[in-house]
């Protein structure tokens, strides 16, 4: 079986709101639909309720979407921050706690996204699945899949859109 983590296109950052409200930015809809040939057609589809995660999978596919909450990305309070790598890294290397204020834990998002990634998975099985979401949310998921440690530089170099392709 094989699992497609895309990560959303680019959104449109309202540095008020927290990124889970961003909306997909139309200027970048034709990278969007670049990935469609990368992606199979006949699969399984999930995606996060966030509003650029189902706007992607809206543009990628015509077909049925189901939306699972516990996909969203690590949950991060309004607010930008010039130094966003660097405290996406601090997450990483101590999940258990919040890598600056407002951030939940990363191991809460791990907690959510990892077995909601799994049932997918489980209830797929011999079925491609396609599941479209976030950059860190997948970067623990792609680690749980593969049994290898997060990958912070895979991290860093994900586009928008972006996918990653793993057999399991």
């Amino acid at each position: 079986m094989t699992v497609h983590l895309v990560r959303h296109g680019r959104s449109l950052p309202e540095p008020t709101r927290p990124a889970s409200e961003w909306q997909l930015d139309p200027a970048g809809y034709d990278d969007v639909w670049a990935l469609r040939d990368r992606l199979p057609a006949a699969a399984a589809w999930a995606c996060s309720p966030e509003p650029k995660a189902l706007a992607t999978a809206e543009l990628l596919t015509d077909g049925e979407i189901g939306v699972v909450p516990d996909l969203r990305e690590h949950e991060r309070a309004a607010g930008w921050l010039e130094d966003f790598p660097d405290v996406v890294a601090r997450a990483f290397a101590d999940p258990a706690r919040p890598a600056t204020a407002g951030w939940e834990p990363l191991q809460h998002c791990a907690d959510r996204v990892v077995p909601a990634v799994r049932r997918l998975v489980e209830v797929h099985e011999g079925q491609d699945l396609v599941l479209v979401g976030h950059g860190t949310a997948w970067t623990l998921a792609l680690a749980a899949l593969t049994g290898a440690e997060p990958d912070l530089d895979r991290w860093a170099a994900l586009r928008m859109p972006d996918v990653w392709t793993v057999e399991v």
